[in-house]
């Protein structure tokens, strides 16, 4: 696995670890509009899920997209991709959106299905890498733009720390 991808999944598995089902509904300040753990992990489950879908069809297809980032996009995938910085307070799109009323879930089993979609995610942007290499600009993020392999890998890692600290501070707010 890619060492990027590998940081994030153990990283995951570590905030969630020891969390029953009832812990991981826990949302910051018991705001009903906040988001849960289990709907943060959700969240980055879907993202995964999502980016495995982009590869696929640019696999499938044989070619890489032949978009370029424009200067706004360039300018945040240099504070993302390269400063690791992720910004707060934009509002997920509805597609990697998790569900606000699914049944109540442990963190392992949370955990589980993150790591296989991360596993599935390290297995498809590995196949683009091998068809397309490693520098070509394969598969466009909706507002990031057209990214290369690397660039993929760690915008996942940037983005799924970012939820990570909103978890740490749910458990610390609880006790948990």
């Amino acid at each position: 696995m890619d060492h990027d991808l590998d940081e994030l999944r153990g990283a995951l598995e570590r905030g969630l670890a020891g969390l029953d089902e009832g812990q991981t509904q826990l949302r910051r300040g018991g705001d009903a509009v906040r988001w849960s753990i289990q709907q943060i992990a959700g969240h980055l489950r879907l993202t995964y899920a999502a980016t495995s879908m982009a590869m696929e069809a640019r696999i499938a297809r044989g070619s890489p997209t032949k978009g370029r980032p424009s200067p706004v996009q360039r300018v945040a995938q240099l504070w993302v991709v390269r400063l690791k910085q992720f910004p707060s307070g934009r509002m997920a799109p509805e597609a990697v959106t998790a569900d606000p009323v699914a049944a109540g879930l442990d963190g392992e089993t949370i955990a589980a299905a993150a790591r296989a979609e991360i596993v599935r995610m390290d297995e498809r942007i590995g196949e683009a890498e091998a068809l397309f290499g490693n520098d070509c600009r394969c598969v466009s993020h909706m507002i990031l733009g057209p990214m290369n392999v690397g660039q993929w890998r760690r915008f996942h890692l940037v983005h799924g720390k970012h939820h990570l600290r909103q978890i740490a501070a749910i458990r610390r707010e609880f006790g948990v």
